[in-house]
């Protein structure tokens, strides 16, 4: 009996034995594929609450801009107005966050004269989709730029970005082939969306599975394919030589700032680093709070002064 014979129609225990070991391991590697996809969809699709404010009667006098972005169509941001002809700071949210959670943040860099402006990525706020962790959400902050240049009332030669975890990433993706961003704030950035696809796994207590981050990955890389030949924003970091850049890692998320922290190391000249206790924005006390807007405020007039001419 040729070995084929004896696997198609196993007669000695051995064989027995191997093939039930291969079907597991094939059914193990089917189911671990199966969780891992709808794991992912769970991790690309947050939950969204929608941000609206009144116009009319908000402090700071915001403007409903729109921009349209290639293939998810027209977004709406909301515009806060400084000196006239002065640099614009663009907030870019992070993941499961939305425009709205950033207004305090929002008044503490007009009242310094800035021009700000939020808006929502895909997935977040009232915009339908799913995230890719950066490498679409760059494009929108690319579009909302390319929008807010038109306006005769900013600068449109100098913007300033400040990105937490999603957004970071984004803001730095866009900053690296765009020479109107002149500073550039990181919190807690990363080097490939796949990290945040991990840092995911790990949350809903499943990365001790065998090949479970692994088979997520591949699921983010298959959602993503348009994406497969673009490499890490390391890559790229030389071209910001020039442009001032402030990490900021946070001592209660480990895996984000190890990932800054190495990014900060790989950045070129100016840059400089911070170490906060509590991350995210969204989430810290008042007295945290303030103080980490003290430290944004500061940064950008520092680095990117609100120069410009009288008020509106």
């Amino acid at each position: 009996m040729s070995i084929l014979d004896e696997l198609r129609f196993p007669t000695r225990w051995y064989t027995k034995t191997f093939m039930a070991l291969l079907a597991l391991a094939f059914f193990g590697v089917v189911a671990t594929s199966a969780i891992a996809g709808f794991l992912v969809y769970r991790i690309v699709k947050p939950q969204r609450s929608s941000s609206e404010i009144n116009m009319d009667s908000f402090p700071g006098r915001p403007d409903a801009v729109k921009f349209s972005v290639p293939g998810p169509g027209q977004r709406e941001g909301w515009f806060f107005p400084g000196l006239l002809g002065a640099p614009t700071i663009v907030l870019c949210h992070g993941y499961g966050s939305s425009r709205g959670e950033l207004l305090t943040l929002v008044s503490a860099l007009q009242d310094h004269q800035y021009n700000v402006f939020v808006f929502d990525f895909v997935a977040h706020g009232a915009n339908d989709g799913i995230t890719s962790f950066g490498f679409h959400e760059a494009e929108e902050v690319r579009a909302a730029i390319d929008e807010l240049a038109k306006r005769s009332d900013v600068d449109p030669d100098h913007f300033g970005l400040w990105g937490y975890n999603l957004g970071a990433y984004a803001a730095l993706r866009e900053a690296e082939t765009d020479k109107r961003v002149r500073a550039l704030i990181l919190d807690s950035v990363y080097d490939s969306p796949e990290v945040m696809v991990k840092i995911g796994v790990e949350k809903e207590g499943l990365a001790g599975i065998p090949l479970m981050a692994r088979s997520a990955e591949l699921s983010f890389g298959w959602i993503n394919h348009k994406y497969h030949a673009e490499k890490p924003l390391t890559w790229k970091l030389n071209t910001l030589a020039g442009v001032p850049k402030l990490f900021i890692e946070a001592a209660d998320d480990p895996e984000l700032a190890g990932t800054t922290q190495k990014m900060f190391k790989s950045a070129p000249e100016p840059k400089e680093q911070a170490t906060i206790p509590h991350g995210n924005f969204v989430e810290m006390e008042d007295a945290d709070k303030r103080n980490y807007e003290n430290r944004i405020v500061s940064y950008f007039l520092l680095r990117l002064p609100a120069t410009g001419r009288m008020s509106r």
